[in-house]
Parts: C-alpha cells; structure tokens; sequence
C-alpha cells in the first residue's frame, strides 16, 4: 500500500495526496493515517514543500467529508434501506447513529479516529439533516487537528511510516474510547458546573 502511494505521488505530486484521501472514501486500500503521515514525511524530507504537501492532505479530508454528508443529505432516504440490508455496511451506519444521539456534532470529532467510520459518520449527519453550516462546524476544525496531528507525526518518523500506521490503524478502537470518555467527562464537568452556579443564584440569602 504505501509503495503505491508513492508511485502515485511521484506521477502527479501534490495533488496525489488530495485525490488518494478522496478516492480512501471509495475502498482505496490505503489508510487515510498512512497518506497524511506520508505528506509529512516527503514534506520534512524536502521531497515536497510542507505547506502545500499539508494544505492538499487537509482538503482532501474535508471533501471526502463533505462529499459523504452531502449523499446523505440529499440521497440518504433512498440508501438508507439498501445499507441496512448490507451487513457489513449496515453495522458501520448503526455504531455512527449510536455515535451521533449520544455526542450530537461531536461524533464527527470522534469518527475522524476510526477508519471506517469517518466515511460513514459525515452520511449520517447528512442524513439526518444536520445543518451545513453545523456540519462544517464541528468537521472542518476537527479536519484540521486531526490532519496537523498526522502530518507532524509524520514529519518526525519519516521512513517509518508504514509500520506505525499498521498500529494505529489496529488499535484506532482505543483511540475513540479515550477520546469518548474525555468528552464525556467535559460535559459532565460542565454540566456539573452550571448545575451549581444555578443552585447558588437560587438559594435564598
């Protein structure tokens, strides 16, 4: 896999590590970890200038992203039956909805850590009828952290690229619940804080 994303960086540069992002979003067998980092890599290597290498990855996270929401968006009453009867796809679409009525826009934050779901995540929302504008909200930034994480990381490994994405790849499930149990632990503290600002502004002097 990641011979054939530099064979294919080397035949059109830049724009490589945009278009193979977005093709990721179709089954391209490379993990969207492994083309980030590779930018990265090139980039620190100076095989390809790091703005550009990192602006090309960030896009092409965010139009695959917006690509899903908007097929769900727009055609997501006539899938949604044809994926339910997909088993394979089907479990996929019912963990994001989980995701989704339990962390609202936040499961977009979250998805971006799971190889799959960060495709199918963006369609449920879509589908759902999440507004634009709330979309890019919570997808973009989220794009953003999650692409400079990858992109540094692979700036600083650089010929290792592969071997750590395997790893990362494998034990993306522990990253979501790590990230899961920070969020919710924030909107408890929140929650646990405005609860008693309230208390006080209410109890008699």
């Amino acid at each position: 896999m990641y011979d054939l994303l530099l064979n294919i960086i080397d035949e059109i540069g830049y724009f490589a590590l945009f278009l193979v992002l977005c093709l990721g979003l179709i089954g391209l067998p490379i993990p969207n970890e492994a083309v980030v980092m590779t930018g990265g890599a090139l980039g620190a290597s100076g095989i390809l200038l790091p703005i550009p290498a990192f602006i090309m990855t960030f896009l092409g996270i965010c139009s695959a992203m917006t690509f899903g929401y908007s097929i769900g968006r727009f055609a997501g009453s006539k899938l949604s039956d044809w994926f339910k009867r997909k088993k394979n796809i089907g479990k996929f679409v019912a963990k994001s909805e989980q995701l989704s009525e339990r962390y609202g826009g936040y499961a977009i934050s979250l998805s971006l850590c799971l190889p799959f779901l960060r495709h199918v995540t963006p369609y449920v929302m879509g589908m759902n009828r999440m507004p634009y504008k709330r979309f890019i909200l919570f997808a973009y930034p989220s794009a953003l952290v999650w692409t400079l994480i990858y992109f540094i990381i692979g700036s600083v490994v650089g010929d290792q690229v592969q071997d750590l994405s395997d790893h990362i790849y494998r034990y993306g499930m522990w990253i979501i619940y790590v990230l899961a149990a920070v969020v919710v632990g924030y909107i408890a503290y929140r929650y646990m804080k405005g609860k008693n600002k309230k208390d006080q502004i209410e109890r008699p002097m």
